[in-house]
């Protein structure tokens, strides 16, 4: 049986990263709606100044098995503030193959999210999930997450493209 290692990706990941990100979008019923590149995340990730930073679950093949390892999941993060609380860590993806899944993966993930969080000083993580994504939102409760939507009524909104070009007077 092979184990599973949560590491912080590298650059020579974005190929495996963009391959689950195309995943989840098909999961998602929005897979029209991406438009990434790996060019795009390997300078928006891997620069100087990062956008995002990503953890991998990563499968360890067994002593003698011939094949190396395997990205299996991710969790793909980046810092925020908020005004009442400070610090804050937004986890914006966290996807595990299905064939992968039942077997603590995902809280693998989120619980590295949490520490990475907890070491720069957030007192907040943050995420969304699709309100039909049952499996996930069981997930997270049971990992001790509030439901703003349900507790504090929250709703999420977006700008993009032609507005936010309206909106910028351009």
């Amino acid at each position: 049986m092979a184990s599973v290692r949560i590491r912080e990706a590298k650059e020579g990941d974005c190929g495996h990263i963009l391959r689950l990100i195309r995943e989840l979008a098909e999961y998602e019923k929005l897979s029209d709606q991406v438009k990434i590149s790996e060019e795009a995340l390997r300078a928006d990730g891997f620069g100087e100044k990062p956008f995002y930073h990503c953890l991998v679950a990563e499968l360890l093949p067994a002593l003698g098995e011939p094949q190396g390892p395997c990205v299996v999941g991710y969790g793909l993060y980046y810092f925020i503030y908020s005004t009442w609380k400070g610090r804050n860590v937004y986890l914006e993806d966290i996807y595990v193959m299905p064939e992968y899944r039942g077997q603590g993966i995902g809280s693998q993930i989120i619980k590295k999210v949490a520490q990475v969080a907890l070491n720069k000083g957030c007192s907040q993580f943050r995420l969304a999930v699709l309100d039909w994504n049952k499996s996930a939102m069981d997930l997270y409760k049971a990992l001790g997450a509030q439901d703003l939507t349900e507790t504090e009524g929250w709703h999420s909104f977006r700008f993009e493209g032609e507005v936010m070009r309206e909106l910028a007077g351009k």
